[in-house]
């Protein structure tokens, strides 16, 4: 019973990833087609790249909607921990897309700031830049909650980019309004934007690189793993040298036990296998569970 209700969390947090993305896909292209309409008939340039950066959204849920497809595959003789590091490689993989939008406003931003460029703007692009940040903020949400239920890093990554987006066309409309006042404002905003796209970048990469090498367990983790070990057995023992490796669709727990050396290898067999088998009940994931005397 327990096995299945793990296999249906993994086909729900591969649904979740594919249906949040495949939904990104349609809507960022239909916003896209929005904006360079727009664009075309105010002459926009601000709205022009800003079109792009929505385009890009496309590439990024293309992204998640592979890294939950190939997330999903079983473990195989090549890939015995299964191929759930798939959904970390493509956050990550979103997260270099920020970092290069990041990098493109951030020059635009230099260059029309150094140029004095002054961008006028007509109801046409208010409209299409208002709707562009509802939308993107609604999908940014959505794609957050859809993380939280199962999850997904992918699908939160995403919800990043959206808000990216969202943020990005909130440049544009402060800019549509002040932009008779003050000429520099477009370029001090999107400077300022492109800052935090690049904190948003290494967030997602901190996150994702640090699942992908191995994590340390929490101490409230280790803290109730002792507790419950101790509620178990009577043996005077001692826990130590905790190592979580975290393979999204499951994880595994590594650690030392110290037992008196007067115990037999049989007894200290069944105590470690006991408690490998209270982890997996309680905590629901692996453990593996070397024996030391303890001195």
């Amino acid at each position: 019973m327990k096995d299945e209700e793990k296999n249906q969390k993994k086909i729900d947090r591969t649904k979740a990833g594919f249906v949040e993305g495949t939904v990104a896909l349609i809507t960022n292209t239909a916003l896209f087609c929005l904006k360079i309409w727009a664009s075309i008939v105010t002459g926009s340039i601000a709205i022009a790249a800003d079109a792009w950066h929505t385009l890009s959204d496309s590439l990024s849920a293309v992204v998640v909607i592979a890294g939950s497809k190939f997330g999903s595959k079983k473990p195989d003789n090549e890939h015995p921990f299964g191929h759930g590091r798939w959904e970390l490689i493509a956050s990550f993989l979103v997260a270099v897309i920020i970092g290069i939008i990041a990098l493109d406003f951030f020059k635009s931003s230099i260059e029309r700031f150094n140029n004095r460029e002054q961008i006028e703007f007509g109801l046409i692009a208010i409209i299409a830049t208002v709707v562009s940040i509802v939308v993107k903020e609604i999908m940014a949400q959505y794609a957050f909650y859809v993380a939280r239920k199962t999850g997904n890093i992918s699908v939160k990554a995403n919800g990043w980019h959206h808000r990216s987006d969202a943020l990005s066309s909130i440049v544009v409309l402060i800019g549509i309004i002040f932009a008779g006042q003050f000429w520099w404002v477009d370029s001090v905003l999107g400077i300022i934007i492109a800052l935090l796209l690049f904190y948003v970048c290494f967030k997602i990469m901190k996150e994702s690189i640090t699942k992908i090498l191995g994590e340390h367990p929490s101490q409230d983790l280790i803290n109730n793993i002792i507790t419950e070990g101790k509620n178990i057995f009577n043996e005077d023992f001692h826990l130590h040298h905790f190592h979580l490796h975290n393979y999204i669709s499951h994880s595994e727990l590594t650690l030392h036990i110290r037992l008196d050396e007067k115990l037999s290898i049989g007894k200290g067999h069944v105590i470690a296998n006991d408690l490998e088998k209270m982890i997996k009940e309680k905590f629901k994931m692996e453990a593996t569970i070397h024996v030391e005397p303890l001195t």
